[in-house]
């Protein structure tokens, strides 16, 4: 079981794993060996309760495709294992983000003072700029 967060959790059976090649360097060992994964992740058909789905799926994110599943790619260690355990942990960061509801902007407006500053500076300004101009006889 994977814990996203202290209610909800993720069966490993819900994943689907892909062991793939490792790209860039690392000698004759990324030829030989497939390091690399590949994790699968289907939104609609998880046991994700539907807060989380519908909110995953309105997230805009590149590792989501337009069907509703994850593709994570996990190449950054030597074992498989290790990416495994990487790719999972991204799963859950996305998780968590997708689920992080954003505090609403209350619109502000300027106070009095502040505009009457701004073109105060403004009107000032200008005055400099104007000095720098050519001197007559």
């Amino acid at each position: 079981m994977i814990n996203v967060s202290e209610s909800v959790t993720l069966n490993e059976d819900e994943l689907e794993f892909m062991a793939i090649r490792a790209q860039g360097a690392g000698g004759q060992n990324v030829n030989k060996v497939s390091s690399a994964i590949h994790l699968r992740f289907d939104i609609q058909s998880s046991s994700l309760p539907a807060f989380y789905k519908e909110r995953l799926l309105k997230f805009k994110d590149q590792r989501i495709n337009k069907d509703g599943i994850v593709v994570i790619k996990a190449q950054q260690y030597r074992t498989q294992e290790k990416n495994r355990d990487d790719a999972i942990e991204r799963l859950v960061q996305l998780i968590q983000a997708a689920t992080v509801v954003e505090k609403s902007r209350r619109p502000t407006r300027p106070t009095r003072s502040s505009q009457r500053k701004r073109v105060d500076s403004k009107t000032q300004r200008g005055k400099i700029k104007a000095l720098r101009g050519r001197v007559e006889d």
